[in-house]
């Protein structure tokens, strides 16, 4: 027996995005949406941002490559909603450079990991954790830790994690 799939597909989807689409609540999101374009080449969807009466964002769009990302700003009572999410690029160390710029933080430098890929990951300033995958062809992998490699993939997130910033 043959089970038919629950989520939808790009050709049945009505609205924008994809079969999954992130959805963030984070203070200040207008503000979030100028570091996305200006960091990850973002572009907001215009017609899809919604303020309140009291000028907070209750919906607002960003697409990143072929990716939608949904925001909204905290109302009340509500608690911010920060994300982890994966980007792909064309340059690891340019795009942490541009989010350091703004204001983010350097958890994992970019470094050699596997499968031909650099990965790097920032935290930007409203707590998202975000991993940068840079593809390299070519790039042998790493030795592992465990074989005596370096634990900098692992440790560095190991210790932003542990990091009680309350």
């Amino acid at each position: 027996m043959t089970r038919e799939p629950i989520t939808l597909g790009a050709d049945r989807i009505t609205g924008r995005g994809g079969t999954l689409n992130p959805f963030l609540i984070l203070k200040d999101a207008a503000g979030f949406i100028t570091f996305a374009e200006d960091v990850f080449d973002g572009e907001e969807v215009a017609r899809a941002r919604t303020p309140t009466p009291d000028g907070l964002l209750i919906h607002a769009e960003v697409r990143v490559g072929n990716s939608l990302l949904l925001l909204a700003d905290p109302q009340e009572g509500w608690r911010p909603r920060p994300g982890m999410l994966q980007v792909w690029t064309s340059d690891a160390e340019k795009l942490a450079s541009r989010a350091v710029d703004r204001a983010a933080t350097i958890v994992t430098p970019p470094t050699p990991f596997y499968g031909s890929v650099t990965l790097a990951r920032i935290e930007d300033p409203w707590g998202n954790l975000w991993w940068v995958y840079q593809p390299v062809p070519g790039q042998p992998d790493p030795k592992p830790a465990w074989e005596g490699g370096s634990d900098i993939v692992f440790r560095t997130l190991d210790e932003h994690l542990r990091f009680d910033r309350s």
